[in-house]
């Protein structure tokens, strides 16, 4: 398993659309699966990532998430669409792709799904909470959306200069790092 490199924005890549998967034991299916879960447990403060959002060529349409405190609950979900939205939330979250920006975004407060998980099999699941949210913005992201694209224009602009002040600065500590080295 290798960990892959998650896309920052404003890369390109991550307004592609995740593919539809047709054989799920394909073996490179497989691998991407194991290397999408070995991303999302190495990375700190993860909860879940989708295909799209990685360095993956030709992204499958496929999320890993794993909500549980402890990282033992892995859940798959390859070729999953919603098909209830009920109610509507409107709170905070952030995204591995657009680090240290949290802002609110629209989401259904629940929602039905179907899937198929790492090995083939149909779910055919309800969601809520944490869960739900999570679903729904790696579905964004498996769409070619990111949650700051629901922002207004004037709300989109301060958050892309916050965006690139962070990334000036990260800059400027890997430059100091480098020369500690």
């Amino acid at each position: 398993m290798t960990a892959i490199r998650i896309l920052q924005y404003p890369d390109p890549l991550l307004k592609r659309k995740g593919i539809p998967v047709k054989d799920v034991q394909d073996k490179r299916i497989q691998t991407i699966i194991a290397d999408m879960f070995e991303t999302l447990y190495a990375s700190e403060n993860c909860a879940a990532l989708a295909a799209c959002q990685l360095d993956i060529p030709d992204a499958p349409h496929i999320t890993v998430i794993d909500i549980s405190e402890n990282k033992n609950t892995p859940l798959c979900l390859i070729n999953a669409e919603i098909t209830e939205r009920i109610g509507e939330t409107n709170t905070s979250e952030g995204c591995m792709s657009v680090p240290f920006i949290y802002e609110k975004a629209k989401r259904a407060e629940e929602i039905q799904i179907k899937a198929l998980d790492q090995h083939g099999k149909s779910l055919d699941f309800h969601a809520n909470g944490f869960l739900a949210k999570c679903i729904q913005h790696e579905l964004d992201h498996l769409d070619g959306l990111l949650f700051i694209d629901q922002m207004s224009k004037l709300k989109r602009s301060r958050v892309e200069k916050r965006i690139q002040k962070g990334q000036h600065y990260q800059r400027i500590a890997e430059s100091r790092k480098n020369q500690d080295s």
